[in-house]
């Protein structure tokens, strides 16, 4: 072959390449729906049109709802993005941030959605970005489980299990009290229950405050003027006596749990422990902050009590650790708080190898679409643990129309495509926020030990 024929070869050769990299585009382009085609039918992609923000407190509690709109008329999605805390920034990070970067999306494309919406901002993560995500993440999954014509359940794999036990909150400014609340819950069928009571003389967590005073709004509340006191010592002193009583008035069928809150250290964390430890505890909850997580691998190697952390948790930074070096026996994430649905199912499905339990963080600033969301996961899932949450009050189901029911202690699912909860706005107008500031629960942050330092809650 001469010169001449090699420079012919390689332009016809080229051709074919620049022919077949031509071919290879037409074929990866979207192609139009046929209009033609029998039976295909819904097929064009259904898009964002709007998305809106509901700001509504029904049974005084702020909670942050959106409201997906698409082009296919009459389907909407429903969404929790509630950080009741910093509920208006919220709303203005969807309001003009998440929802001029997403009208127009494919509402098809969830995973893209929320890892495009992760990275928006350029600096990420943090329960403002993280809420806003859910409360269309969660919503873009009712969409489709309508779309599906199908509880949300199934598209996570159908049951494993009918219903999801719940676990009743039982609070009391003392013994006598929390037993007689207790006993009212297993009456009602409740296996689980969350005991809190007060600690004699001083501010608390999950009971009545038996003294103390958290101030006002207006009210400059500091080192020099601490009104709320607590201490970690008597509290812990009394803990021991308190399981010691509930055992002996209550017996050893009903599983007990407990949430410290995050406020002692680790030596007493290790001693608490060790001394609840004859009452078999079904969990003790937050034993440390999140700031401190490195104390768990020591609190690991000195007891057998079973472990809850993470409603304070943001990101992977923080809960991958203490799932795959196995120091927690259930995680406690707060949905909304990691970006709602899509990254709870990838918490779920990483608890699963490591033998961690779910308990998803489930109070009252959870809405029920955040309960019906992760209910869908507790349904599928086969590490569930326990479901925190015994009722919804009437303001808030009529707010939330069709709201998950509890029979017999467990949370059931409805039987509807989607979360199978649709918001009525005309009643969520009639509870709106209060009017603020402080616009938050003023008593985080106030509560402080008795020289003055200021408690983490």
């Amino acid at each position: 072959m001469d010169r001449r024929q090699a420079v012919r070869a390689l332009s016809v050769g080229g051709a074919s390449l620049f022919a077949g990299r031509d071919a290879v585009a037409a074929a990866l382009a979207p192609q139009a729906a046929s209009t033609s085609t029998p039976g295909l039918r819904g097929t064009a992609p259904v898009k964002i049109r709007d998305i809106k923000t509901i700001l509504t407190a029904p049974n005084r509690i702020r909670l942050v709802v959106v409201k997906v709109e698409t082009t296919e008329p009459g389907l909407v999605g429903w969404g929790c993005a509630t950080f009741t805390q910093r509920a208006l920034v919220v709303q203005t990070a969807l309001e003009q941030y998440l929802k001029p970067f997403l009208v127009g999306r494919n509402v098809d494309e969830i995973e893209d959605i929320w890892q495009s919406s992760f990275v928006s901002s350029y600096w990420r993560n943090g329960p403002v970005l993280y809420n806003a995500m859910s409360g269309v993440d969660i919503a873009l999954w009712d969409i489709k489980a309508k779309r599906a014509k199908m509880p949300l359940y199934q598209l996570m794999g159908g049951k494993v299990r009918h219903g999801a036990d719940c676990y009743f909150h039982a609070s009391g400014a003392s013994f006598e009290e929390v037993e007689q609340s207790a006993r009212g819950a297993m009456q009602r069928g409740f296996r689980h229950v969350r005991v809190q009571v007060s600690t004699p003389g001083y501010a608390g967590y999950g009971a009545r405050a038996t003294t103390g005073n958290a101030g006002q709004p207006n009210e400059a509340i500091g080192p020099t003027n601490p009104r709320a006191i607590w201490e970690p010592a008597p509290y812990v002193r009394m803990l021991p006596k308190f399981f010691e009583y509930l055992r002996g008035k209550l017996g050893d069928e009903v599983e007990l749990l407990h949430d410290v809150h995050e406020r002692i250290t680790l030596n007493q964390a290790v001693n608490l422990c060790k001394a609840l430890e004859p009452y078999r505890l079904f969990f003790l909850e937050d034993p440390f902050p999140p700031e401190e997580n490195d104390h768990f691998r020591l609190l690991r190697q000195q007891t057998s009590i079973p472990i809850a952390m993470g409603e304070l948790f943001n990101t992977q930074h923080e809960y991958v650790p203490l799932i795959k070096d196995r120091l927690i026996d259930f995680i406690r994430i707060h949905i909304s708080q990691i970006g709602g649905l899509s990254a709870a199912r990838k918490v779920n499905a990483l608890c699963e190898f490591f033998g961690v339990r779910t308990a998803w963080h489930g109070p009252g600033d959870a809405s029920p679409l955040a309960h019906a969301a992760q209910l869908a996961l507790e349904l599928s899932s086969y590490n569930f643990g326990v479901h925190e949450g015994s009722s919804f009050p009437q303001q808030t189901q009529d707010v939330f129309v069709g709201c998950p029911e509890v029979k017999n202690g467990y949370m059931l699912a409805q039987e509807k495509p989607g979360l199978g909860i649709e918001v009525d706005e005309k009643v969520a107008a009639k509870f709106p926020i209060p009017a603020g500031p402080p616009n938050f629960d003023y008593s985080w942050g106030t509560t402080r030990r008795s020289d003055g330092t200021v408690i983490r809650p």
